[in-house]
């Protein structure tokens, strides 16, 4: 993913030292079971006696049902999850469609998961991901979210992967919440809404990984056109150079 500049020139040394395998506490950690266990919900939630189906839960804004929460989050556009301070993912929102394809695949039995089984040990994904937690963790340069682009070089596609730091009631760090969507439908709904059109900025300095690869018209405008009227230009012009012996 193309990630900010200050998040590029985090010093290693510092974020390589996140906790991935979890070993430490929250203030909200179910003890006693094994964070990898594939059925981690059903006995932590058995063992805290969590509240669930039609039991109601007082937030601060509201009172839901367990139900009205799972299905209001189901249906919620973007994929979501949680992760809390200590590392650990104990939530997303499950699809509707138990056959839908997501963009960052999650599966029930991840959940309680710590974050180094959760990220796949290839490339640089962990190094990666622990960077962007201890990023929102220490609120590096102040900085309280992290927008990831996912360069697919497909001008009619940007999946964002949008991290975002959450806090307690005393602005202490509790976890991060990542939401993870394509922004295009998004973008082509407010174009047709409001009469407007996208169109390629010739002097831009970034976008060219996504321009790379699509429709010629659509990605270099102007000067693919330019392009193509001088090649018309040249093909309809006469031959000036051997024009008068010609005549």
């Amino acid at each position: 993913m193309a990630e900010p500049k200050w998040l590029h020139n985090m010093n290693s040394d510092e974020y390589l030292r996140e906790d991935f395998e979890a070993k430490g506490k929250s203030r909200y950690t179910v003890e006693g079971i094994d964070k990898n266990d594939p059925d981690w919900l059903d006995k932590a939630a058995k063992k805290v006696h969590a509240a669930e189906g039609d039991d109601y839960v007082k937030l601060d804004s509201g009172l839901l049902t367990v139900n009205q929460l799972n299905w209001m989050l189901r249906n919620t556009i973007g994929e979501m999850t949680f992760v809390d301070d200590n590392n650990q993912f104990l939530w997303y929102n499950r699809p509707v469609n138990p056959n839908a394809k997501m963009k960052a695949k999650r599966t029930p039995d991840q959940v309680g998961d710590n974050m180094g089984a959760v990220h796949p040990d290839v490339r640089d994904v962990i190094p990666n991901a622990k960077k962007v937690v201890h990023a929102l963790r220490e609120k590096q340069d102040g900085h309280d979210d992290v927008y990831m682009p996912v360069p697919t070089g497909n001008l009619k596609q940007l999946v964002l992967h949008y991290y975002k730091r959450v806090e307690d009631d005393n602005g202490n760090y509790a976890g991060i919440y990542e939401w993870v969507q394509d922004l295009y439908p998004l973008v082509k709904y407010f174009c047709e809404t409001t009469g407007q059109k996208l169109v390629v900025d010739d002097d831009a300095t970034t976008g060219a990984t996504y321009r790379r690869n699509s429709d010629p018209d659509a990605v270099s405008g102007a000067s693919t056109k330019a392009e193509k009227v001088e090649k018309t230009k040249k093909t309809e012009e006469p031959d000036t150079t051997t024009g008068a012996s010609q005549h």
